[in-house]
């Protein structure tokens, strides 16, 4: 595994904040190593990116264009890319049975508060998905600076859960 690129799944009910944050946020940092994506559980009809997550990532210098709010169905077909690493980031979408994916990835739970439920000015909310951001970005620097020995097969998923408890 360590010799071509990691795909690398953030699951979250409704893909707008959270999974979000973490597909863009590795995608940036990914230095050839990941690719990422996000899906929800249950994403509602027409959602897109929460505009305050979108206005985070692009605060930090994260590139945005192309994010998009969309089913895990997606990624259950035999024409997505396999998946080595399947990650959810909400405790709602961790309870729930996740569709088979193929190639069977590692998988772990990240869980973070939603900052979509914050309540308060735009100042107040817009720290609290600051502050989401810095969680999932701290995680993420251990996971894309591991070891390519930790990235085989059979060590990726308890590097991934090991990192939850970072």
């Amino acid at each position: 595994m360590s010799d071509r690129v990691i795909h690398v799944l953030f699951l979250c009910t409704h893909n707008s904040a959270r999974s979000i944050l973490a597909e863009a946020t590795l995608n940036h940092m990914a230095r050839g190593r990941f690719k990422a994506f996000s899906a929800g559980s249950s994403p509602r009809d027409n959602q897109q990116p929460n505009p305050l997550a979108l206005k985070v990532l692009a605060n930090a210098g994260i590139p945005t264009e192309g994010l998009r709010s969309k089913s895990w169905d997606e990624f259950g077909r035999e024409e997505s890319p396999v998946m080595d690493l399947v990650i959810t980031v909400c405790d709602n979408a961790a309870g729930e049975v996740c569709p088979y994916w193929p190639g069977q990835p590692a998988t772990a739970h990240w869980g973070y508060p939603d900052p979509s439920d914050v309540s308060g000015d735009e100042a107040q909310r817009l720290e609290a998905f600051n502050q989401t951001l810095m969680a999932i970005r701290r995680r993420l620097e251990l996971l894309v600076n591991l070891p390519p020995d930790k990235l085989e097969r059979a060590m990726v998923q308890q590097a991934a859960r090991d990192l939850s408890r970072s």
